[in-house]
């Protein structure tokens, strides 16, 4: 077995049950909370979504609205543009898909406010499509562990592509964001407690990406 394979095996025994953190139960509200996560925390979109999805359950809902009207049900998850874009998404969603959310890479980044990163997510988790997602854990804990070495996140899932088995894409997304959480923090890593140390390459070099 090599490291890599090590390294998945053991992020499998670590996370059987990984899973996303954010909570929703269609590809609209999916798409919604992947959106407002930018830069904020899952519990915070989740205490947001609880009440905005039952008075908007869907695109036609929110494309009725005005990004001001809007706003004050997102605000708490940062970023003034969150609303808009949202608003902005959701009139293409009714005038270009009857209101469904499209499932391939280039329909959802043309959408506004969905970048490549959203985008996966949505695919992966909505739709079931092989992909990996790389957001900050992702890409911290892979090139800490070397699983990839890169510099970028658009390199890091390639190379996660490579050496993840297809099958194992949507899992090992999750396993990665569940340790970078939970162990391998971005400034205070606990390696002392990590039972991946051994096959670490930033615990046994010293080098972090």
């Amino acid at each position: 077995m090599t490291v890599n394979e090590q390294i998945l095996a053991e992020l499998d025994r670590l996370y059987p049950d990984a899973r996303p953190e954010l909570n929703f139960s269609n590809p609209f509200e999916t798409l919604v909370a992947v959106m407002l996560s930018a830069q904020c925390t899952d519990r915070q979109v989740n205490k947001v979504t609880e009440k905005l999805f039952p008075l908007f359950p869907d695109a036609f809902a929110i494309a009725k609205l005005t990004p001001d009207e809007l706003r004050p049900y997102v605000a708490s998850c940062g970023f003034k543009s969150k609303a808009d874009n949202i608003v902005a998404t959701c009139r293409i969603l009714v005038e270009k898909y009857d209101g469904q959310v499209p499932h391939t890479m280039e329909e959802l980044t043309a959408l506004p406010g969905v970048g490549r990163k959203t985008a996966n997510v949505v695919m992966a988790t909505a739709f079931g499509i092989p992909t990996i997602a790389v957001d900050t854990h992702v890409f911290r804990v892979s090139n800490r562990l070397g699983l990839a070495h890169a510099k970028d996140v658009l390199e890091t899932e390639k190379q996660l592509m490579q050496v993840i088995p297809r099958e194992d894409w949507i899992k090992a997304h999750h396993w990665l964001i569940f340790h970078g959480r939970r162990v391998c923090d971005a400034r205070r890593p606990a390696c002392g407690r990590c039972t991946l140390a051994p096959l670490c390459e930033y615990f046994n070099k010293g080098d972090d990406p």
